[in-house]
């Protein structure tokens, strides 16, 4: 199936939450983190839960994945630490829910939601409450977040030499919502979501939707995830790098795009770029214990 037809040689994917809007912070502080706690009763280590929520989806490797595998990775890490334990509290099983991720390709709400009309199970029930009350947050409390400096004049640059996609973890519905607010996705041949699949499944869609050749291909990210994808697909990857996002989209846009569309951003350049993004998104949290 196509989703698009090409109009560019190149094509350039963009993931959307913490590289082209500056989102992250508030989604996963106001958004996520509260209902961490309160959908999976961790209000007698609200503190711990808060740390690790954030260690994980802000400033670490697992930066950017999917909000259940991200749930699941916080709550191994809750599991092994020793303030946890000391509190004597229980982490919850999270089994069902790893379970319905090793067979399902596409982790979202709507299939979570035929997941559990196959087996009503109680952890999978309160995963979906938990990820409703995310998006309903998402969508009272996230507005005029505007995209980093140097996005707009990135993207309207870019536009007259290629085609462009966004390619996000978040669901469908916020994107098409953020990036109409902010006047960008007039430049967007097509917005994939959390509901089409993985980002690498969604990069090979788009090659194939428009036939383009991989050494025309450009995945730009601000998580490990989104290299990962690129990797798979054998396209190349410029990295935001967190932090320093405003530095890096003005990189973009003065130096890095003209390489990228002149053949110049080479596996070598590449690599430079890559080796300083890792130093930002450890594996190992500081409270390491």
């Amino acid at each position: 199936m196509a989703y698009f037809k090409r109009d560019n040689k190149f094509l350039v994917c963009i993931d959307s939450d913490g590289c082209a809007f500056d989102a992250m912070e508030i989604k996963h502080k106001e958004c996520f983190t509260p209902n961490f706690i309160a959908t999976w009763g961790l209000q007698s280590i609200s503190k711990y839960a808060r740390e690790t929520w954030e260690f994980v989806n802000l400033y670490s490797r697992w930066r950017g994945v999917n909000r259940f595998p991200a749930l699941i990775k916080a709550f191994d890490f809750l599991s092994k630490r020793k303030v946890v334990k000391n509190r004597g509290f229980i982490v919850p099983d999270l089994q069902p829910v790893k379970d319905w991720l090793a067979t399902e390709s596409k982790p979202g709400n709507p299939a979570l939601e035929k997941a559990i009309e196959r087996n009503p199970d109680e952890i999978l029930i309160r995963a979906l409450e938990w990820s409703r009350a995310v998006n309903e947050d998402i969508k009272r409390i996230v507005h005029g977040v505007p995209p980093f400096p140097f996005v707009r004049e990135s993207i309207t640059k870019l536009s007259q030499h290629a085609d462009a996609v966004v390619m996000s973890a978040t669901p469908i519905e916020a994107l098409e919502r953020e990036w109409e607010e902010h006047d960008l996705k007039r430049y967007m041949k097509f917005i994939f979501g959390q509901e089409h699949g993985t980002k690498a499944e969604c990069i090979r869609i788009s090659v194939t939707s428009g036939e383009y050749e991989n050494c025309n291909v450009l995945m730009i990210g601000d998580a490990i995830g989104d290299l990962e994808a690129a990797r798979e697909n054998n396209v190349r990857f410029y990295p935001i790098i967190p932090g320093r996002e405003e530095q890096s989209w003005e990189k973009f846009y003065r130096e890095e795009l003209d390489k990228f569309i002149n053949s110049a951003y080479t596996e070598e350049h590449e690599k430079e770029l890559v080796d300083e993004f890792f130093k930002c998104l450890p594996e190992v949290p500081s409270w390491k214990e």
